[in-house]
Order: structure tokens, then C-alpha cells, then sequence
């Protein structure tokens, strides 16, 4: 069973940035020290990853940046927020569209201002899928009839079309919302380009110790440990805010050790 629909998300203005911003940016001044926030999302697939693939074109006529995981070994929470495991009838946090926009909307014109251009608009799509039989998860049952996979995403649109797109396919069960999109491999994080070249791109992070350890967990230490190894570079940027347009190459120095 599929129940969406589409929202127009208003992305905030230039005053209510600055509301958020300008703190940040004395408290920065103040302690001459700098501020980079990666994003739980995490940040990397959704900006680094695809700006560094948009280098390698003539011509971007579509770039997504895809979240492609199953939820069934995830502790996080998503209940209340993503409606997974709720009853179809429950408004989720993120299904507000301005909620979802303020989330994760900062991305999508970052991307188009490292591309030259200006949005029209950012929208917001939002679909659930209803499972007919229960699912076990590591966090109990989720019962037939109630949610057990959700997709939404967020749209710069440009000239009229959607020409940057985040979205994320989240299920319980590789299985469940078997029409939408998947990767290749289970648990995956893709950028896909429609350009000159076209450039399809898939991550998978996982555990090869033995330690049982899924790929949801190996997804979030990468999430960290972006954020740690980039300590060197944001220390040596003047104070104020950083975002991914700022910093270098991060290598990951000491991590061959």
C-alpha cells in the first residue's frame, strides 16, 4: 500500500539565517575559534560526495544524493519522527515539509551555489509504505497494517524542474516497498548523475572485523570520524563558520597507522 504526496517547502529567508547564523558567527569571533557541522545525515553523502562527482562533468541536467538503507538492526529513533512502525494515519515530524526543509534543505542550495546558480524554490515529497504482514526489528514487532518503509525528498528546483534532489529510502526488510529504489548492494548510500558523462556512484560501509557490527553502525562512525579528522583543517581556517565549500582535501591523516 503506497500513500503520498507532494508539499512546497519555503526555505527560510535571508533574516531568519542570519537569525541561527549570526550567534554562531560572534560566538566564533569571540573565541577566535571556527564552527564545521557535518550532519547526522550524514553530510558527507549528501554534499561531498556529489559536489565531487559534479567536478568531473561538462553538464549536470539531474543530481540525487540517495540514502538506500534497511532499519531492521537500527536502534535510532524513527518512530515519532520518520512514522515507521506507526499506524499510516500518524503525521510524522518530517513529513511537515518545513520541518523536513529545515532539516535538510541547507544542502540542496549549497550545491547549487557551488554550481552558480539560484534556486526557484526548494519542494518536499513524502511516501509510506504499509506492511501486510508483521516485521521483526531490533527494537520489537512492527504489526501488519502499520508503517514499515518511508520515502521522502527534498527538490531544488531550478527553471521549473528539480535539478538537485536529496532523498532517502528507509525500510524494514529488504523487501518492503519492493517499487522503490534500491542499490545494487544492500545498505547503500548513491549519487546519481544525469549529465555529460552520466556518473552513478555507490557507497557501502561495513564491518569486516567479525564484530556482527551492521551497516547502519558502520554509517554512523563514518559520520563521526568525517567530523573528527576534518579537527586539523577547520583549526587552521580563520573563525566563522565553516561549511564543505571551505575546507581541502581531507585525507584522514594518521588514520594508516
Amino acid at each position: 500500500m503506497l500513500d503520498g504526496h507532494d508539499a512546497v517547502g519555503v526555505a527560510e529567508d535571508a533574516s531568519e539565517s542570519a537569525e541561527l547564523i549570526d550567534p554562531i558567527a560572534q560566538a566564533c569571533e569571540a573565541g577566535q575559534s571556527s564552527c564545521f557541522t557535518t550532519g547526522i545525515d550524514p553530510g558527507f553523502a549528501n554534499d561531498l560526495f556529489p559536489m565531487t562527482l559534479m567536478g568531473l562533468t561538462s553538464q549536470v541536467r539531474l543530481v540525487r544524493a540517495s540514502e538506500l538503507l534497511d532499519y531492521t538492526n537500527y536502534e535510532g529513533d524513527y518512530e515519532f519522527e520518520m512514522g515507521i512502525g506507526r499506524e499510516p494515519e500518524f503525521k510524522p515530524l518530517l513529513e511537515n515539509s518545513d520541518i523536513l526543509v529545515f532539516a535538510w534543505g541547507a544542502t540542496v542550495p549549497m550545491i547549487a551555489y557551488a554550481a552558480g546558480i539560484e534556486l526557484d524554490e526548494i519542494t518536499t515529497t513524502w511516501e509510506k509504505w504499509v506492511t501486510p504482514t508483521e516485521r521483526k526489528t531490533v527494537k520489537g514487532v512492527i504489526p501488519a497494517g502499520n508503517v514499515a518503509a518511508v520515502r521522502f525528498t527534498i527538490n531544488g528546483v531550478y527553471q521549473g524542474e528539480t535539478r538537485i534532489q536529496l532523498e532517502h529510502v528507509n525500510r524494514i526488510g529488504q523487501d518492503a516497498a519492493p517499487d522503490w529504489p534500491s542499490g545494487t548492494q544492500d545498505d547503500v548510500y548513491r549519487v546519481d548523475i544525469q549529465g555529460t558523462p552520466s556518473i552513478f556512484q555507490e557507497t557501502a560501509f561495513r564491518f569486516t572485523d567479525g564484530s556482527g557490527r551492521d551497516a547502519a553502525t558502520a554509517g554512523c562512525l563514518s559520520t563521526g570520524l568525517r567530523a573528527l579528522n576534518a579537527v586539523p583543517a577547520v583549526n587552521d581556517l580563520p573563525p566563522g563558520w565553516v561549511t564543505p565549500l571551505e575546507l581541502p582535501l581531507i585525507p584522514g591523516r594518521g588514520t594508516i597507522r
